[in-house]
């Protein structure tokens, strides 16, 4: 008896490499409209570098631009793939080729580290779900975020000192439980104010804010600790209580949080990511719902 062997449509991998080449532009416009919103508190904006010396708008456009090709591959190298340790590593190989060439794009500077493990993650999912909702991309994201890379030696990283000092679970904790910040905070915020009639920069910015007020941003907490994880939460709390972007007192409280964090060297950086996060699974919604 013969065998058949199912060989791929010709079409059908163009298709793929489509798909995958959208969802990792995507990825890119997320991290550029995150970067490019202003005002945000002690981040990277339109304005200057924040609450930053070695970070300005245009390494984070540069940065963008260069590991844009990498969550292109991470798409391509999960699809059709078993969920597994293997396709763990393989991921895991190519964010730390993402991560050499972000290093090189910005002259050694971290712009986006985070942003690559949490947006690298989404877009390997989201190529596993095509038409899928933002509640099942992210499952899809934490069952890979939870298996181990077995061929990364372990290494001992910022985060893993603020975990051990803190408690704080981190990037890797919110990508494991299915990115509950992004879920619960994130994107009802970002979709209330839509719904409100707001302009797009108002729905972002209260996103953020929304985001900044419930995470243990383990950014903050490695370099100003808990004071100033309660000064981020506290403030960006306070701005949402008076209205959020969108009035004025809700404005003068996001610049004076701004002016306290660049006092204290202070960056919110996992929000940020967070942020893009948002941006990112809001974009394929939209796309599957066919809204310009």
């Amino acid at each position: 008896m013969q065998t058949r062997v199912y060989v791929a449509d010709r079409h059908d991998v163009v298709h793929r490499s489509q798909r995958s080449k959208r969802l990792a532009s995507l990825a890119r416009e997320a991290l550029i409209a995150e970067a490019e919103l202003t005002p945000k508190p002690g981040l990277v904006d339109r304005r200057g570098s924040g609450a930053h010396h070695d970070l300005s708008l245009a390494l984070m456009m540069r940065s963008a631009n260069a590991i844009e090709p990498y969550f292109g591959a991470m798409a391509s190298c999960s699809q059709g793939q078993i969920i597994d340790c293997n396709l763990r590593s393989q991921l895991a190989a190519i964010g730390r080729q993402a991560e050499h060439a972000m290093y090189r794009a910005t002259q050694g500077s971290n712009s986006h580290k985070g942003a690559i493990w949490t947006l690298g993650l989404l877009v390997s999912a989201a190529i596993r779900a095509p038409g899928e909702d933002a509640r099942e991309i992210v499952a899809v994201a934490g069952a890979i975020a939870r298996l181990p890379d077995r061929a990364q030696p372990k290494l001992f990283t910022h985060g893993d000192i603020v975990r051990n000092r803190y408690g704080a679970g981190g990037a890797r904790m919110e990508a494991s439980t299915d990115f509950p910040h992004v879920i619960h905070c994130g994107l009802p915020m970002l979709r209330d104010r839509r719904a409100r009639k707001y302009p797009e920069e108002v729905c972002r910015l209260d996103a953020l804010l929304s985001l900044m007020a419930e995470l243990d941003d383990t950014c903050v907490l490695y370099r100003g600790g808990v004071e100033a994880l309660s000064v981020v939460k506290e403030g960006a709390q306070a701005a949402l209580d008076a209205g959020g972007y969108s009035s004025a007192n809700g404005r003068e409280r996001l610049r004076e949080l701004d002016r306290e964090l660049i006092a204290r060297h202070v960056s919110p950086g996992g929000s940020a990511d967070l942020l893009a996060a948002t941006i990112f699974l809001d974009a394929l919604e939209e796309e599957r719902n066919g809204v310009a």
